[in-house]
């Protein structure tokens, strides 16, 4: 009998936003007319250009191995948009370019953390923070913010949090799955407290680009010298130039961590395939009006289903300052019966949901924030008006 596989591998929990992607995608293609809130992507197409400059990089046979941290011209153009759009300065030996921003966030643990360590994650998060800390043997430990916070730690909660087995601080800022966003004045305040223990910050920047009502953003390496240092940024070119299936991520942290995330990629998967990064090249370099474009709909999307979700009996919602997500508390409907079933977690509530009236939406129990569903305006307004009505129908008729 063969033996089994290892104690970690064991231990990983299946992505359950890819699991109910999945599904309403499974439906969706056996024609059942499923409205789907589940999906972390843009549902806008790649830029033209962008699109051209990876068939062109096909044609011009740019199709052999880069250096594990990504082609100079990339890592470049890096540091020109990080400088342009977040006051970010950092040299080409500062970036590292992976499989996308998840791949960076990966290597960044590994690359830091050792079997023991402890992270310190700003809760509600993205769900696969914690396996990805369990898959270095370190632990997660939990800091939680409440809707009434506005989903956002402060300082006094992160210094609590912290012991002598500390290694790292994430944050995600805006946040998948709450949508806030941290303030500059806040930013500050949470750095004073990991200069004062000498951890990593683990920065994730994805969705930068996508923030609401005139905010103006900041990035947590930008607050101060030490903090740069300290910090390990995430980003990428996946949500602001609708790239998600190119798989183009970059780091930016001090050269001693980026060789050694450079290390690890050349001992796993080495770099991101060469015609995207030449793509993500130009996306970084090329025209930005799509991106204003996109973000100014998704504007509109959040506006419309906020105040949409708020008419509906029974659930509520606070309003996103960036991202595209939407926490929709349905915790009243805990301990109760629908349709002949006790609701027991928000799980079995979307589970319920999907099945009754074709609505896919993101159980959050998973995202340390039970009681909630995550709902992603990635999506038409019609879309958004047809998965809105089902769902004030769904509670009517219970």
């Amino acid at each position: 009998m063969v033996k089994p596989i290892s104690k970690i591998a064991s231990a990983i929990a299946p992505s359950a936003t890819l699991a109910i992607s999945a599904m309403a995608k499974q439906m969706k293609a056996d024609g059942i007319d499923v409205v789907s809130f589940g999906a972390g992507e843009p549902d806008f197409n790649t830029p033209e250009a962008v699109k051209e400059a990876g068939i062109a990089a096909i044609r011009a046979n740019k199709s052999r191995y880069t250096p594990a941290a990504g082609i100079m011209e990339l890592r470049r153009a890096v540091c020109k948009r990080m400088k342009e759009d977040l006051g970010l300065d950092y040299q080409p030996n500062e970036v590292f370019v992976a499989s996308g921003a998840k791949h960076n966030v990966y290597l960044a643990i590994m690359t830091c953390c050792d079997p023991g360590d402890e992270v310190v994650v700003a809760a509600p998060y993205w769900l696969s923070y914690a396996e990805m800390i369990r898959m270095a043997g370190a632990v997660p430990v939990e800091v939680h913010a409440t809707a009434d916070a506005n989903f956002k730690i402060t300082a006094q909660q992160l210094e609590a949090a912290i012991t002598d087995k500390t290694k790292m601080f994430m944050i995600n800022s805006p946040s998948n799955p709450t949508g806030m966003v941290y303030s500059k004045e806040e930013l500050e305040a949470l750095a004073a407290v990991c200069e004062k223990h000498g951890i990593y910050v683990l920065a994730d920047d994805i969705y930068y680009k996508l923030v609401y009502d005139g905010i103006e953003y900041t990035s947590m390496a930008s607050v101060s010298p030490a903090m740069k240092e300290q910090c390990i940024v995430i980003n990428g070119v996946s949500k602001t130039y609708a790239m998600t299936g190119w798989r183009v991520g970059y780091a930016l942290a001090n050269e001693k961590v980026v060789k050694a995330m450079a290390s690890y990629a050349s001992h796993s998967t080495g770099a991101p395939a060469t015609m995207a990064q030449w793509a993500a090249l130009e996306a970084l370099e090329g025209p930005q009006d799509s991106v204003e474009e996109m973000r100014k709909e998704f504007e509109k999307r959040r506006d419309h289903l906020v105040e949409r979700i708020n008419k509906v009996p029974g659930v509520s919602c606070i309003k996103p300052q960036g991202a595209f997500y939407a926490m929709i508390d349905i915790s009243s409907f805990i301990g109760k019966t629908m349709y002949g079933k006790v609701i027991e977690s928000d799980s079995d509530f979307a589970q319920l949901l999907l099945e009754k009236n074709l609505v896919a939406s993101v159980p959050c129990a998973s995202f340390a924030a039970p009681g909630y569903l995550r709902w992603s305006y990635a999506v038409s307004t019609e879309q958004i008006d047809k998965g809105v009505d089902r769902l004030q129908e769904f509670i009517a008729n219970a």
